[in-house]
């Protein structure tokens, strides 16, 4: 199937299943793809087929193209609800990721103070503490778990280091207190192998659920494959199927939304 690559640094308007009318920011080449993960239902692509050749955008660029949409967006009195951090790739892998976070809040005060400050991330890097502390100062910090199953994560997110682990991952996530969104893809298929990557069944649901439970997360956001993907054997989850998840996690106490 065909993935598609993003500009850089300023990607949209568009307007997002599940933040609203979201102005992008990629801190990613716009020629390829810089991620710690390289996960088979990604609409970018593989990391092996989208290495750049151009550097990560500075911290100056990237607040120079920001601010000017932000102008040019005020000035036609377009509405925006969410500056989000996503593109090609790991947005917390920039080297300057804190400091364009600082400035991106600064600009987000300046003209559209209302929006929110959203980062899309795989969590891997959230040890770091200038990652840590940039992921606290955001309003929307949205870290992926898809599940806790160390041989599904390995088919199908396919972590690059071999350092990872899941338990550890959900111990950083605790350690927010509350300050993140767990963000799950729930899909049914088979990968590039023919071996099967359900997450819907209860085997997988449960365990899932246990690690939100100890998280506790703001909220929770669950979803389906919605675009294109690398894999073509991989298939939507159900409305039916989201929806009992999304009310086990309500039932559980957490807010939960469904893209579906």
């Amino acid at each position: 199937m065909a993935t598609i690559l993003y500009p850089s640094p300023i990607v949209g308007p568009i307007h997002s299943r599940r933040l609203g009318i979201s102005l992008g920011v990629n801190v990613n080449p716009s020629d390829g793809k810089i991620c710690t993960f390289d996960c088979i239902y990604c609409e970018v692509g593989y990391n092996r087929l989208r290495r750049p050749t151009l550097p990560q955008p500075s911290r100056e660029l990237i607040a120079e193209r920001l601010e000017q949409k932000l102008k040019e967006m005020r000035a036609a009195g377009s509405k925006l609800d969410v500056i989000t951090f996503s593109g090609n790739g790991e947005p917390t892998a920039h080297p300057d990721f804190l400091p364009i976070i600082e400035d991106t809040i600064r600009l987000r005060n300046a003209y559209y103070p209302e929006a929110r400050v959203s980062v899309l991330t795989n969590s891997t890097l959230a040890h770091r503490p200038d990652v840590h502390r940039a992921l606290m100062l955001v309003d929307n910090n949205i870290m992926k778990l898809d599940t806790v199953c160390a041989e599904y994560i390995n088919k199908v997110d396919r972590p690059v280091q071999p350092s990872y682990n899941v338990g550890n991952i959900i111990k950083e996530m605790e350690s927010f207190d509350g300050h993140c969104i767990v963000q799950t893809m729930f899909m049914h298929g088979t990968d590039d192998a023919g071996a099967s990557v359900d997450n819907v069944s209860e085997a997988f649901v449960e365990p899932w659920l246990a690690a939100v439970r100890l998280i506790k997360p703001s909220s929770v956001m669950i979803y389906t494959i919605d675009r294109e993907t690398p894999c073509p054997t991989l298939r939507k989850a159900t409305h039916a199927e989201l929806d009992a998840i999304r009310d086990r996690v309500i039932a559980a106490g957490f807010a939960c939304t469904v893209g579906y």
